[in-house]
């Protein structure tokens, strides 16, 4: 993924500085941006700007990339951020390694905050592949009317099959190719178990393709295909530099808090 950047290259300081910067997008960067505002901690949130109109969480926001691990090494430097906490999406890979990278050039500590992955129970009929050629891979070889839940970004993967109908969920609409028989749903979870076995049902879903992101917001999904004994394509998630890591906001809050002292 290409990290977008800000269109003046904007690296002075905040006012107040803040001493903590959380990297999020997420529903654990909401929730830690909410807990370190009630304890009285002075933070900025940075969000990457690819979602439209994207929940914002309490306090301070930027929005836009930082131009790649140089920039946001200035930035960390410009502003004499004490912390920086990745709380993004377990597969924004780019962002994790060039926040890995300037935290450590800048001197400045890194946190990982990263929801626990899912875990196949015994009713789960699950295909687990390295990535998304390989998910697509996979699709040609199982599935003839396939729910597609891996973002907007990666549809183009799948743009070629033509086997196959695709029901797209997506919140923004995709830009890239799109495979020749599809239709584009748009939504955003969290979603119930209720409504996603009628989703299956009514589509005549046969596979479900998904990232393992993990959490509860878009599990239902999974509980709901194993209901129905469908198979399951679950993308296995990018290998991540080795820094702290923790997968829950009080657990964050309290490293954060010793970090601090």
């Amino acid at each position: 993924m290409t990290e977008p950047t800000e269109p003046n290259g904007r690296t002075d300081p905040i006012e107040p500085t803040p001493e903590i910067l959380i990297l999020g997008g997420t529903g654990e960067a909401r929730a830690l941006a909410a807990a370190l505002d009630d304890a009285g901690y002075s933070f900025i949130s940075s969000l990457a700007g690819r979602v439209g109109n994207p929940r914002l969480p309490v306090g301070p926001v930027r929005i836009g990339g930082f131009g790649g691990v140089d920039g946001l090494r200035e930035w960390l430097a410009s502003n004499r951020i004490r912390v920086v906490v990745d709380a993004t999406h377990p597969f924004a890979a780019t962002i994790t390694r060039n926040a890995a990278q300037a935290a450590a050039r800048a001197g400045v500590p890194l946190l990982r905050l990263r929801r626990d992955p899912w875990v196949p129970g015994e009713r789960d009929r699950w295909v687990r592949v390295p990535d998304l050629p390989a998910a697509a891979d996979a699709v040609r070889r199982r599935g003839t009317r396939v729910l597609l839940t891996t973002g907007r970004q990666d549809v183009g993967v799948f743009a070629d099959i033509h086997t196959a109908w695709f029901l797209i969920r997506v919140v923004d609409p995709p830009t890239s190719a799109l495979p020749p028989r599809h239709e584009i749903l748009r939504s955003r979870g969290p979603y119930d178990y209720a409504s996603e076995l009628e989703l299956l049902r009514r589509n005549e879903i046969d596979l479900l393709v998904t990232k393992n992101s993990g959490g509860s917001l878009t599990k239902a999904k999974l509980d709901a295909a194993a209901t129905l004994g469908i198979d399951v394509v679950v993308v296995d998630r990018p290998a991540e530099p080795d820094v702290p890591t923790v997968s829950d906001v009080e657990s964050a809050r309290a490293l954060l808090e010793g970090l601090l002292r």
